[in-house]
């Protein structure tokens, strides 16, 4: 458990085994898993280094670099900003305060897109709300004959997303736009995606602190009933789409009936919801007749 002793020489196998008490103390969910990933990021090593050598010492500096990101972690800093990046999609992305951390449900909503986008011809897709960028440069990656344009209205967003496109080598394959919304968008698309703000206002202040004190608010507020922003991009969509040309959204779990009836007074044809792997109403789907 946290704060049991450790010896002098602090093996790979004892500090986890500390970290991991010390993490549960704190109320961390996976605190065996986040241990393991901090000390990777600390040893400048992946995780299955940690499982062939557990009995390792670590080195005075190696510690030093431990601890530092164990306290940061343990204030509540969100473990993707202490180690500065994230997986998504089988790509490396940057990540920091000025955009909204990507997430799982994020994943499954490109998982969306992916089995209804063509291989065999050219498509331009949207991402509206781009933040780090993970749609658009997954887009420009996996979908070989895309054109991509990513939106924000956040210009220090776009500069992460920009960022994580020259990570990810894509840089040449995305128009980046700083936009509200389709203020500055030109043309029609075959496929707009967007993970927009729809958490209402009057819930923000309940939200799990990693994520209200250290995530942009304007990327999670939706407005007095979280649909705001919704409304907003649904109302012009038919403009943007091509004849054919599909949207997809996420949204808040408990939005799906409002999200439809939405989509359908904006004019879209075959509406309809899909669930997240909780078996949760999470995207909303539609097609410009």
């Amino acid at each position: 458990m946290g704060g049991t002793t450790l010896t002098t020489e602090w093996t790979i196998r004892e500090v986890l085994n500390w970290t991991r008490g010390f993490f549960e103390d704190a109320g961390i969910v996976q605190p065996r898993l986040e241990a393991e990933i901090l000390l990777a990021h600390a040893l400048d090593v992946d995780r299955l280094h940690l499982y062939l050598a557990p009995d390792k010492p670590l080195t005075s500096d190696e510690r030093t670099r431990y601890r530092t990101v164990v306290k940061e972690r343990r204030s509540g800093v969100p473990l993707q900003h202490v180690i500065g990046e994230v997986s998504f999609y089988g790509l490396r992305f940057h990540v920091d305060g000025d955009a909204l951390i990507p997430r799982g449900e994020t994943e499954e909503m490109l998982d969306q897109v992916m089995k209804r986008a063509p291989r065999d011809r050219e498509i331009r897709c949207l991402d509206l709300g781009t933040g780090t960028g993970v749609l658009a440069v997954c887009f420009a990656r996996y979908l070989p004959l895309a054109t991509v344009t990513a939106v924000d209205v956040s210009p220090a967003a776009l500069k992460v997303a920009q960022q994580n496109a020259t990570l990810n080598e894509v840089s040449d394959r995305i128009e980046f736009l700083e936009s509200d919304w389709y203020e500055k968008v030109e043309g029609r698309y075959d496929f707009i995606a967007s993970n927009p703000p729809y958490i209402a206002t009057s819930d923000l202040d309940g939200l799990a602190s990693e994520v209200r004190d250290y995530e942009p608010t304007i990327a999670l507020d939706g407005g007095e009933d979280g649909l705001e922003q919704i409304r907003r991009i649904a109302s012009p969509i038919l403009s943007y789409l091509q004849p054919g040309g599909v949207v997809l959204m996420e949204i808040g779990h408990q939005q799906g009936a409002q999200g439809v009836e939405i989509f359908t007074s904006s004019g879209l044809v075959d509406v309809g919801i899909e669930r997240d792997m909780a078996g949760k109403d999470r995207y909303l789907v539609g097609r410009c007749p």
